[in-house]
C-alpha cells in the first residue's frame, strides 16, 4: 500500500474558468489558493490553468488530465482546486476523478467547500464521496435551473415578435457537432439504458436535439 506522507510542502493548482478572453479569468481563483498554500505552508510546484466548460468529459480535458498525471508522475501530495464545480459539473466525471487520485493516495483540497480526500494524516475521509456527490447533483441542478432560465427567456423573446434560430443555409458539420455534443453522444453510447429526457436535462440541450443526435449518429 502506498503511504506517501503528507508532510512533503509541495503542491500543485489548478484553476479553470469555461470561455477564453477577458470575461472570465484564473487569476482570482490562483491568487486565492496561492493565499491558502502560503497560509499552510504548501510550496507551490506548478500550477494549471483551463479555459473549458466543465460539462466536458474528462477525456476532453487535457489541462486537467496534464495536471493530474503530472501529480502522479512527480509523487505531488496536494492539489488544490478552488470548489468543486473547477474539477467538473458532471456528477460521474467528478467522482471518477477522485477515485482516480484516492488510487494514486493524491490530495485533493477544494478551498470554498473545506473539503479534501484525506485529513492531515494521511486518513481517507469516509464522508466525503457523499459530500461529492450532493454537491456535484446541486451543481448539476443549477446547470438545468440556468436552463430553464434560458428557455423561459426564449419563449418570452418570441412571444414579442423576435426571431431565433440560424441563418438560412447554415448547417453544423458533423465534426462540430461531435465536438459541440460529445457529452450528449457518450451519453448515447453509454452501456446503460439512459432515457433521452435525463439527457437532455444533464447536458442542457433540449429533447428534440438528442433525437436528432441518436438518429444522425445510428445510436
Amino acid at each position: 500500500m502506498n503511504t506517501k506522507s503528507f508532510d512533503t510542502p509541495n503542491a500543485v493548482i489548478y484553476a479553470r474558468v469555461s470561455s477564453v478572453g477577458e470575461r472570465q479569468s484564473t487569476t482570482r481563483q490562483i491568487a486565492d489558493l496561492s493565499t491558502y498554500a502560503a497560509a499552510n505552508s504548501l510550496a507551490i510546484d506548478k500550477i494549471f490553468e483551463e479555459h473549458i466548460s466543465g460539462a466536458k468529459a474528462n477525456k476532453e480535458r487535457p489541462v486537467l488530465n496534464e495536471c493530474l498525471n503530472y501529480c502522479f508522475d512527480n509523487e505531488i501530495p496536494t492539489l488544490l482546486i478552488s470548489e468543486l464545480s473547477r474539477l467538473g459539473r458532471n456528477p460521474d466525471e467528478v467522482l471518477a476523478n477522485i477515485r482516480l487520485c484516492k488510487e494514486h493516495h493524491l490530495n485533493v483540497f477544494f478551498q470554498k467547500e473545506g473539503l479534501s480526500i484525506y485529513d492531515r494524516d494521511g486518513k481517507v475521509n469516509p464522508y466525503l464521496t457523499i459530500m461529492i456527490a450532493v454537491l456535484s447533483t446541486c451543481a448539476a441542478m443549477e446547470r438545468e435551473n440556468i436552463y430553464y432560465r434560458l428557455q423561459s427567456g426564449k419563449r418570452l423573446y418570441i412571444e414579442n415578435g423576435g426571431k431565433v434560430g440560424r441563418k438560412v443555409g447554415y448547417r453544423k458539420s458533423r465534426d462540430q457537432k461531435m465536438e459541440d455534443y460529445g457529452e450528449v453522444l457518450k451519453k448515447l453510447r453509454s452501456s446503460r439504458r439512459i432515457p433521452l429526457r435525463d439527457i437532455a436535462t444533464c447536458c442542457g440541450v433540449s429533447v428534440s436535439t438528442v433525437m436528432r443526435l441518436k438518429r444522425e449518429f445510428s445510436l
